[in-house]
């Protein structure tokens, strides 16, 4: 094979790493950054509290993105109304295939190049709860995969990336594959 070719390869590879790899940056407070057109605020009421993976400081994320009965129970308990619902699960295997999170985590959620989601360990403990694999997905991780919510996946496009709704169906999928619900 030609040095040139052989160039060629690698420098894709570099790319594909490195697209692989790109996370949002934090705010200086840790939160995430807000997009343009939604500014981030902090839930009110009885909302919990989220927690980015990677520093463990405090994640704003924007109350209106909870605009679903689902995402608002789950904003309000931390507890994923999704988990056991077929139609749910179907819509979450559908987007963990979509957004090519097979490719690190493998087709059942089992682990690949990255670790496996359905427990009973994680790499974060704090995955065993459905509000810290929530917080896991949105916001990113240190070991390399980048922010999947909506407006941190791609900061020049704040509507690319899952949604609160879409998280929690891919979750309640996760869920299916082990013996944690995360609910409990």
């Amino acid at each position: 094979m030609s040095k040139l070719k052989i160039s060629a390869i690698l420098l894709a590879f570099i790319a594909i790493l490195a697209a692989c790899g790109k996370q949002s940056t934090p705010a200086a407070d840790g939160s995430a950054p807000a997009a343009d057109s939604a500014p981030a605020v902090a839930p009110a009421g009885n909302a919990i509290a989220f927690v980015d993976t990677q520093e463990g400081k405090p994640l704003v994320i924007d109350a209106a993105l909870f605009d679903t009965p689902a995402a608002k129970e789950f904003l309000a308990t931390g507890k994923n109304p999704y988990i056991g619902n077929e139609e749910a699960i179907k819509k979450g295997k559908r987007i963990f295939g979509l957004y090519s999170c097979t490719q690190c985590h493998g087709p059942e959620a089992g682990g690949q190049v990255g670790p496996g989601l359905t427990g009973p360990s994680f790499r974060y403990p704090k995955n065993a709860t459905n509000k810290g694999m929530f917080e896991t997905i949105w916001h990113g991780t240190n070991g390399g995969m980048g922010a999947k919510g909506v407006g941190l996946m791609d900061p020049t496009d704040p509507k690319n990336g899952v949604t609160t709704d879409e998280v929690l169906q891919v979750i309640a999928w996760i869920r299916s594959h082990g013996t944690v619900t995360g609910n409990e």
